[in-house]
């Protein structure tokens, strides 16, 4: 479903920010001048229509009560959020050309620490009956420690907040045509506990493009792309607050 002015769609965003408090996820996304609006979380999945997969219990106002952030890199609903369900008859696609640009609009951000990873996964036939946690994943962008070190430096997700919330992807442009799931993902890192990964995903329907897909290096299945000991997800930055150096979880960017 698409908003023809983009004040509307972001007034519609921020008007579901209020419902996902500080914790959230993507409200809505910018397409080759199309506005898509998001799934609204914490409210029941019958009758609404939207690109996004479900993401947040419903009704339930509070992040704590249902996995959001995920604290456990393994855990069952990594791929797509908690439950990453499709909307059936009201699940839609956005029709992308290979090559363009994707801007996602999340809810307002308190969190600058982290970085902000990209994937796609091509669906082997519809997207919408496709069991996320199956799929292949390949990494389209990624983006961790900019500049400075790990307390005081500018982070992706700080330069996410910058940007009126919101990331810019651009979709490979030798990809094949074809129905494709779009996910975006923000891991926070700025408490010295446990890291918080927030999954969203989108459906695309992929036009034009190329004959070249990742081979399976660059393949991956979420969960299983990450661990706990890996050194990017579990750290605590203010025990060496100075590194310059951070090692952003998961595989190698694909870039076609």
């Amino acid at each position: 479903m698409f908003i023809s002015s983009a004040l509307t769609a972001l007034a519609l965003a921020l008007s579901s920010a209020t419902q996902v408090a500080a914790h959230g996820g993507v409200l809505a996304y910018s397409i080759a001048g199309t506005w898509y609006q998001g799934f609204k979380a914490y409210n029941t999945p019958v009758g609404q229509v939207s690109i996004q997969r479900e993401w947040g219990t419903p009704l339930s106002p509070c992040f704590e009560n249902q996995l959001i952030p995920f604290q456990i890199p393994t855990d069952p609903n990594l791929s797509c959020n908690s439950n990453g369900a499709s909307l059936g008859t009201g699940q839609l696609f956005a029709t992308v050309a290979a090559g363009s640009k994707v801007t996602a609009y999340w809810n307002t951000w308190p969190h600058t620490i982290g970085p902000v990873m990209v994937y796609m996964a091509k669906c082997p036939s519809n997207c919408t009956t496709a069991t996320t946690s199956t799929l292949e994943w390949f990494k389209i962008e990624q983006a961790g420690l900019i500049s400075g070190d790990y307390a005081n430096g500018t982070w992706a997700m700080g330069e996410l907040v910058a940007n009126n919330n919101s990331w810019t992807t651009t979709i490979p442009a030798t990809l094949p045509a074809g129905q494709y799931m779009l996910r975006h993902e923000l891991l926070a890192i700025h408490t010295s506990d446990q890291p918080q990964f927030y999954p969203e995903c989108a459906q695309l329907i992929l036009t034009g493009g190329g004959s070249s897909a990742p081979t399976s290096s660059y393949l991956v299945t979420l969960p299983g792309a990450y661990k706990a000991s890996d050194p990017g997800v579990t750290l605590d930055i203010y025990a060496t607050p100075t590194f310059t150096n951070y090692t952003i979880p998961g595989p190698p960017v694909w870039q076609g």
